[in-house]
């Protein structure tokens, strides 16, 4: 592993101002608690402008709770290509990493191909089908856009290289979604490079940890999570996998713990208990809690099967974790008293072993779990202090296979497929679908709710979905 400075503010840069160049199954968190999350990461500006408040952002993966939901979100129940569409930018290349969105600016990151097409480098890996080879140089780039009206505000190139190994054919290489504090923005490539950025583009830091070699080299998609100073990465990979600690400011590493563990996707979640905060990580054998200062291991759990995808979600003292590749699998777990290994002990609060998804996360919305069956579109919904089933699995009918994470805003939840076909479901009691909406393309990256505003990227293009007019 290696950490350095950016040598010059334009090494590596494609400068684009105004440009309209606007556009697979990334995840990541921050803290699981309002008040948390709000004192850790929120507050900064830029000169002249006005302090921001985290709950009104979208500055990770799964929004300012790290629930999915958006806590003052209200997004439009419908929407087309004709209807409710403010602007809709073109991103080249390909990336599933999801937008994020703080203040008047939405980043994305995405892996835009270049040169000519190269004959096969690397052997298949094991197990390996449905891949995609790895046959061009990319361009790894972040990508800022103007909240108000779509315009690209700046574009970074912050790497370049031939992929070492192919990726899953519904993947890319651009799949782990950015993070920011509203100070600095974290743009990861996994095997390609952690890199810091300040607001504008300008590069601070960068670090790379190696080489990964996901299982059946189907790619890699485990964001980075951000809390306070730390940055935290997961490592999990046919290899030496482990989880590390970075030094938000600096780069430095703060500490490095080994995991025996084999390929997983999940994103570290980051979430404070009795005042202190805990790194708590889904996968195979185990299902883990960090202490974040430190890199100890405070409590393990077992009961998921392989091939973990789904990242945590937590609220009130519990975490929910969740597969189906093997066997399916939820666990609820209550962070109290939990210390060492917790597996089939009353620290497990409930389990279910049907219905329970694969790739999408499930959100955690007032007191309920919404989530889907593997990656269909099969909508199940549990009351979170039970498990207790409220109702489902209910077929979304016309929404298809889904790799998006379930979102939620006030009374709704968004259900995206990668038909471009997303389900509004009403919030709260027994199944009731509101809308039924249609965009064009595939869409694999899970949505962004910051106000009346959706954030929804397909294959091509990022769109902003908005029934009320530019403040």
């Amino acid at each position: 592993m290696k950490r350095s400075t950016f040598l010059s503010a334009s090494m590596m840069a494609l400068a684009s101002s105004g440009a309209a160049i606007g556009l697979t199954f990334g995840i990541l968190a921050i803290a699981t608690t309002a008040s948390a999350f709000a004192g850790r990461q929120a507050g900064f500006a830029r000169a002249g402008e006005e302090r921001l408040d985290a709950n009104d952002q979208w500055p990770q993966f799964r929004g300012p709770l790290g629930t999915g939901a958006a806590p003052r979100g209200d997004p439009p129940i419908s929407w087309s290509e004709d209807e409710n569409v403010r602007w809709k930018t073109p991103i080249p290349g390909q990336g599933h990493s999801s937008p994020i969105v703080w203040g008047d600016r939405v980043f994305v990151t995405t892996a835009v191909p270049y040169g000519d097409v190269l004959p096969k480098e690397h052997p298949d890996a094991s197990g390996a089908h449905d891949n995609v080879p790895s046959s061009r140089h990319l361009e790894f780039v972040v990508i800022a856009i103007n909240r108000r009206d779509g315009a690209v505000l700046w574009r970074r190139t912050v790497h370049r290289q031939r992929p070492h190994e192919s990726t899953h054919e519904s993947g890319t290489w651009a799949s782990h979604s950015p993070v920011t504090d509203g100070e600095r923005l974290f743009a990861y490539f996994g095997s390609y490079g952690l890199y810091c950025l300040d607001m504008n583009g300008e590069p601070l830091w960068q670090t790379d940890m190696g080489t990964m070699h996901p299982k059946h080299g189907h790619g890699e998609g485990s964001s980075p999570a951000l809390y306070g100073e730390t940055v935290v990465i997961n490592w999990d990979h046919e290899g030496d996998s482990f989880v590390i600690a970075f030094d938000a400011r600096t780069g430095d590493q703060r500490w490095k713990v080994r995991r025996r563990e084999g390929t997983s996707w999940s994103t570290p979640l980051i979430v404070e208990h009795e005042g202190k905060p805990q790194v708590i990580i889904s996968a195979t054998h185990r299902v883990r809690g960090y202490d974040l200062a430190s890199g100890n291991v405070i409590w393990e759990c077992g009961g998921l099967s392989g091939n973990v995808v789904a990242s945590p979600v937590a609220a009130d003292g519990v975490v929910y974790v969740t597969n189906s590749y093997e066997t399916r699998e939820m666990l609820a777990i209550r962070l109290s008293g939990a210390k060492g290994d917790i597996t089939a002990t009353d620290a497990v609060v409930w389990t279910r072993h049907r219905d329970t998804p694969y790739v999408p996360s499930p959100v955690l919305h007032d007191g309920r779990l919404y989530f889907l069956k593997h990656y269909q579109g099969f909508l199940t919904c549990v009351s979170a202090e039970t498990g207790r089933t409220i109702f489902g699995p209910v077929r979304l009918a016309g929404v298809g296979n889904v790799y998006a994470s379930l979102v939620a805003a006030g009374d709704r939840v968004y259900v995206t497929g990668r038909n471009g076909t997303t389900a509004v479901v009403k919030h709260g009691g027994e199944f009731e679908l509101l809308a039924l909406n249609r965009l064009d393309g595939s869409f694999s990256a899970t949505p962004a709710i910051v106000g009346s505003e959706m954030f929804s990227r397909s294959e091509r293009f990022l769109y902003c979905i908005s029934a009320k007019p530019v403040d």
